[in-house]
């Protein structure tokens, strides 16, 4: 399939708040590849849909989840490097969940959460269900262990309904957690972190497998460039952003690891 016009989106932390932020790490970056000859739009694109998105022939730069890139996306998406984040729970190129309840309820273990309500952003998350389900996945004795799953749309709202006692637990991956920590820290002073779940890589910024290799080289060196450019300083502390490390898609198995250990325990689908 031949390239469309070039698309570029930052859709997985692009909260309101940020939304200046990522507009002036994409300007450096898109700088960076029309310096290398490559065309590049002048503004992100946003509010399509993700699975459309991430296939697009012409998708020149964007950012997606682990899960689905190892499930479902390998043969779209190439890697472009992994962000290091500044946030707890973070570790170089590694991230995880904080499983979370309301700060009024009593419980504190996750033996104690048998039969709540589950709230997960998608369930082709990694953060939100996969590693969830890996950390339920011991104490579920191959059954069920929720009374509902239900799927909120996005990390934010499912803090939401944990904060609002509709639901009575969820995975908050460690980035999210800490950016709504800086906007809305009233509503993370009515969250409690019962558990953090295991590592696993982070979302890579990606880019269509289609393009030409040296497409794939000028978007890896615009933005290790704009990642050490003083002049976006403001916009990098925003984001959390420290950095970036390139990662082989043979690293992405790891996200895999937690799927069949839950499914050797009898738990292959969160419930």
């Amino acid at each position: 399939m031949s390239a469309g016009a070039p698309v570029a989106a930052l859709p997985m932390y692009d909260f309101p708040d940020l939304v200046p932020a990522h507009d002036a790490l994409w300007r450096r970056i898109a700088r960076g590849l029309a310096a290398r000859g490559i065309d590049a739009p002048a503004a992100l694109t946003r509010g399509r849909d993700l699975p459309g998105l991430w296939r697009d022939p012409g998708l020149i730069f964007s950012q997606t989840c682990g899960y689905p890139y190892v499930t479902a996306l390998r043969d779209d998406l190439a890697l472009i490097a992994t962000p290091d984040y500044a946030f707890p729970g973070c570790a170089g190129a590694d991230h995880r969940s904080f499983i979370v309840c309301a700060a009024s309820d009593r419980r504190r273990r996750l033996e104690d959460f048998r039969g709540a309500i589950a709230a997960v952003n998608a369930l082709d998350s990694n953060t939100g269900m996969n590693l969830f389900r890996a950390a339920i996945a011991p104490l579920s004795g191959g059954r069920p262990f929720f009374s509902e799953v239900r799927v909120t749309g996005a990390h934010a709202e499912s803090l939401a309904a944990i904060a609002d006692g509709s639901a009575g637990l969820a995975a908050i991956d460690c980035v999210t957690f800490g950016l709504i920590a800086r906007h809305e820290p009233g509503l993370v002073s009515r969250i409690a972190i019962v558990a953090e779940t295991e590592a696993t890589p982070g979302l890579p910024f990606v880019l269509s497998a289609g393009l030409p290799a040296a497409t794939l080289a000028a978007a890896r060196a615009a933005l290790f460039d704009a990642l050490a450019d003083p002049d976006i300083d403001e916009a990098r502390r925003a984001l959390g952003l420290t950095g970036a490390r390139v990662l082989a898609a043979a690293d992405y198995r790891r996200v895999l690891d937690p799927e069949r250990a839950a499914e050797a325990m009898g738990y292959p689908t969160l419930g």
